[in-house]
């Protein structure tokens, strides 16, 4: 659900999921068709395993209820003015008993790029609001989900945020920006246990995102277990 680059449907599209990845940008979604066309290809997901994209409004989402056995919804909510409403579709279109994960930015690191960029959160397609963990959790509880664990991600990149606002958000060639861009592009696709232990140890101070996961309550007798932290 607002899949923008793929990062996610395609990690779970290497995995052997069946993937469906939504977004209502039509640039992103053709991007992310190409790529997925391109591991199809590469031999890079196994076979059986299928992957498509769908445009479409997150309000008003064209899938029958119960569609889903699996939603990742990373970074989307807190871009849509009626946050309650895309809940409710998200809700809607997974399955009884079906497992979603749901992640914003984390409130202080996020409350620290609004007091220093007014750019970061007033451009269009911006950010509309911030929200603490127990916002979100009573937000998708009103819904219907039963709430499971959480954590916290991504502290590597919080100061790189940080960086940017404080120079400009569109200021890519600053050098510190530059410069900490090149080691988080280094990090990701070497994965050194430095810097691995490091955000782990880091993540729960300033993790840039607060990841939840939620269950959908299964139908009376379907057997399904609840939400736990070993999920």
């Amino acid at each position: 659900m607002g899949c923008g680059n793929g990062r996610h449907a395609f990690e779970a599209y290497r995995r052997g999921a069946d993937v469906v990845a939504f977004d209502h940008n039509e640039n992103d979604l053709a991007e992310v068709a190409t790529m997925f066309s391109a591991m199809r290809t590469a031999g890079e997901a196994p076979a059986g395993a299928q992957a498509d994209t769908v445009k479409g409004d997150a309000l008003d989402m064209p899938f029958e209820d119960g569609t889903f056995d699996r939603v990742v919804a990373a970074e989307i909510l807190e871009h849509i003015p009626h946050d309650t409403q895309a809940i409710a579709e998200l809700y809607r279109v997974l399955r009884p008993g079906g497992i979603a994960a749901v992640t914003v930015p984390s409130w202080l690191p996020e409350r620290l790029c609004w007091a220093l960029s007014e750019d970061y959160h007033t451009n269009e397609g911006g950010h509309v609001r911030i929200y603490t963990r127990a916002e979100l959790e009573a937000k998708l509880k009103a819904a219907g989900f039963e709430i499971g664990p959480h954590h916290h991600a991504h502290a590597l990149h919080t100061p790189y945020w940080w960086l940017k606002c404080a120079v400009g958000t569109a200021n890519e060639k600053h050098p510190l920006v530059a410069s900490y861009h090149r080691l988080l592009v280094w990090d990701i696709l070497r994965a050194p246990k430095v810097t691995r232990a490091t955000e782990r140890l880091l993540n729960p101070l300033i993790g840039k995102s607060v990841v939840v996961y939620l269950r959908k309550p299964a139908k009376a007798g379907s057997g399904d277990e609840g939400l736990g932290a070993g999920t």
